[in-house]
């Protein structure tokens, strides 16, 4: 799984992406350049807890993103956590995962 690493590659997400959000997640979507591969990144705002909290967090968005078959072609995607993700069964957080992916029009991979 490619995942997007520097800080100019986030701000490119988070200045032309686009934002969806659920009670689970929120996700920013934009359409990857030519020729670029399709990237995903996760994000667990401090604000939610120790570091312990988070990276629960990030593993429930991780085996999440899996089960969505993500990075998807043409696409790099971020994913956000919520104060609800870490309550939550990876296959819950999938299934909203799928539902967002749809309301942004990401075709299945």
């Amino acid at each position: 799984m490619e995942t997007i690493k520097s800080r100019a590659e986030f701000e490119r997400v988070f200045s032309r992406g686009k934002r969806y959000n659920d009670a689970l997640l929120r996700i920013r979507v934009v359409p990857t350049s030519e020729g670029d591969l399709p990237k995903v990144a996760f994000v667990a705002p401090k604000r939610l807890g120790n570091a312990v909290y988070r990276n629960r967090c990030k593993r429930v968005l991780r085996e999440a993103a899996r089960a969505c078959s993500l990075p998807r072609d043409g696409y790099d995607v971020i994913l956000f956590s919520t104060d609800k993700t870490h309550d939550s069964s990876p296959e819950r957080v999938a299934t909203s995962l799928e539902r967002l992916l749809e309301r942004a029009g990401v075709v299945c991979g």
